[in-house]
C-alpha cells in the first residue's frame, strides 16, 4: 500500500512556521538578545572612543608629533586676524583660517599651497615606518614573517639598530623639508615673491643648496627614533609576554582540567597603550634637548645663507659654517649660565612638551601595530609554556 501525502493550504503551512519559530528554545533567543545588546554597547563604545580620538586631533598638530612643514604657513601668513595676534575663536581655529584663505584666492589655494607639505609630512612618516619594518626583517628572521603576532619577538638591540637605520633614512629624507620650514618668513609670502609652495621649495632648495640642506642634525635624531621603536616593542612584545606568563603561572589550576589558558583580552591593548606613552617620553629624552640646540642654530641660518651667497670658495663656506657653530656653542652656554647647568637648560619644559607629544604618537604606534596585524596571515596562535601551562595567544 502506498501512502499519498496528503497536501497542505497555504495558512497551514504559515501556522507551520510560526509553530515552528515558537519551538525555538529561550536560552537561545536569550542568547540572541545578548548579541544584539552587545553589538549596541560596541557601538556605542565606538561613538564614544571616536569622540575621544577627536577631541585629541582638533587639537593644532604642533602639538603632536613633530610635523616637518606647517600645512597652513602660507594660510596664516595672509590672515590679518592671525598676524593681529587675535584672542581664540572660531576664525582662528584651522578649519576657519583655511576657509578665510580660500574665500580670498579661490579653491586653488588647496592644491597650490596646503597639499604639498600634507604630501610631505605622510610621506616622510610612511617612509619612517615602512623603512623600520624592512629593516627589522632583515634582522629578525621571525619578523619578515607575514603574521599577525612575531614570536619570539625581536631583542631590543634589533630594534634599536632598525630604529636607528630609520631614523637616519627619515632624515635623509625630511631634510629639505627642514631646511624648508626653518627658513619660512611670512613676510616672503605678503610682498607676492612666492606664488605658491611648489615654488617656494623649488626656490629655496635652490638658494641654499645642497649645503644648506644637509647641515643638520642626522645622527642625533635617529638616536631617538632608535629609542622610540625599541622602547614600543619591549614594551609591547617581551613586558606583555612575560607579564601573562607571570601572572597566570601563579593561578591556581584543578588538576583534572588541561592547563591552556587564553589570557583576559585587556591585558594586551592596555601594554599597547602603555608601549605607546612609553616609547614617546623615550623619545622626548633625546628629542628634547636636541630641539633645544637646533632652536638656537637655526636663528643663525639666514645670516649664515647670506654669508654663503657671497662666498666663492668652499673653505670659506666651510669656515662660515663653523664660525656658526662656535655662535650657537656660545648662545647656548649663555643660557646654560641663565638657568644654572646644562640640565636644567636642556630639559627645562620636558614634563609639558612631552604630555602634548604622547596622545599623537601613541595613537600613530597604536594605528601602525593594528595595521600591521590586520593584514597579517593568522596562521596558528601562539603558545607559551610556563610552568606546565600553556598561554594562547589568538
Amino acid at each position: 500500500m502506498v501512502n499519498s501525502a496528503t497536501p497542505t493550504s497555504p495558512d497551514q503551512h504559515q501556522q507551520t512556521e510560526f509553530a515552528e519559530r515558537k519551538a525555538v528554545p529561550a536560552t537561545e533567543r536569550r542568547e540572541r538578545s545578548k548579541n544584539a545588546a552587545t553589538g549596541a554597547s560596541a557601538a556605542g563604545a565606538r561613538v564614544f572612543g571616536s569622540q575621544v580620538v577627536a577631541f585629541y586631533f582638533r587639537a593644532p598638530a604642533k602639538a603632536f608629533f613633530q610635523t616637518r612643514v606647517d600645512y597652513l604657513a602660507f594660510a596664516r601668513a595672509i590672515n590679518p586676524r592671525v598676524q593681529a595676534n587675535e584672542a581664540w575663536s572660531w576664525r582662528m581655529s584651522s578649519p576657519g583660517i583655511l576657509a578665510h584663505a580660500v574665500h580670498k584666492h579661490g579653491w586653488s589655494f588647496i592644491p597650490n599651497h596646503v597639499l604639498p607639505p600634507l604630501i610631505a609630512n605622510t610621506s616622510v612618516g610612511a617612509i619612517l615606518y615602512t623603512s623600520y619594518l624592512q629593516t627589522l626583517s632583515l634582522m629578525h628572521v621571525p619578523s619578515s614573517e607575514s603574521k599577525k603576532r612575531t614570536y619570539p619577538p625581536p631583542p631590543p638591540s634589533k630594534t634599536f639598530a632598525a630604529g636607528f637605520v630609520a631614523g637616519a633614512l627619515q632624515s635623509v629624507i625630511a631634510a629639505p623639508l627642514d631646511a624648508m620650514s626653518v627658513r619660512f618668513r611670512p613676510s616672503d609670502v605678503l610682498s607676492g615673491r612666492y606664488k605658491s609652495m611648489w615654488q617656494y621649495s623649488r626656490l629655496q632648495i635652490k638658494d641654499i643648496g645642497v649645503r644648506g640642506v644637509f647641515a643638520g642634525w642626522i645622527i642625533v635624531s635617529s638616536f631617538g627614533y632608535a629609542l622610540f621603536f625599541s622602547t614600543f616593542e619591549f614594551v609591547k612584545a617581551q613586558s606583555y609576554y612575560g607579564f601573562i606568563a607571570r601572572y597566570y603561572s601563579q593561578r591556581p589550576v584543578a588538576e583534572a582540567q588541561a592547563p591552556v589558558i587564553i589570557p583576559h583580552y585587556a591585558i594586551e591593548p592596555a601594554f599597547l597603550m602603555a608601549a605607546g606613552i612609553a616609547a614617546s617620553v623615550a623619545q622626548q629624552v633625546i628629542q628634547h634637548p636636541v630641539s633645544k640646540i637646533q632652536d638656537v642654530y637655526y636663528k643663525s641660518l639666514f645670516s649664515l645663507d647670506k654669508k654663503n651667497s657671497i662666498s666663492h670658495s668652499r673653505s670659506q663656506i666651510l669656515r662660515n659654517y663653523y664660525n656658526t657653530y662656535q655662535t650657537t656653542y656660545k648662545r647656548c652656554h649663555a643660557q646654560v649660565v641663565r638657568n644654572g647647568g646644562w640640565r636644567q637648560w636642556l630639559f627645562n619644559g620636558f614634563f609639558w612638551n612631552t604630555i602634548k607629544q604622547v596622545p599623537g604618537t601613541s595613537a600613530g604606534l597604536i594605528i601602525f601595530e593594528l595595521v600591521r596585524r590586520r593584514y597579517g596571515d593568522d596562521l596558528e596562535p601562539v603558545r607559551i609554556e610556563k610552568d606546565g601551562r600553556n598561554l594562547l595567544l589568538v
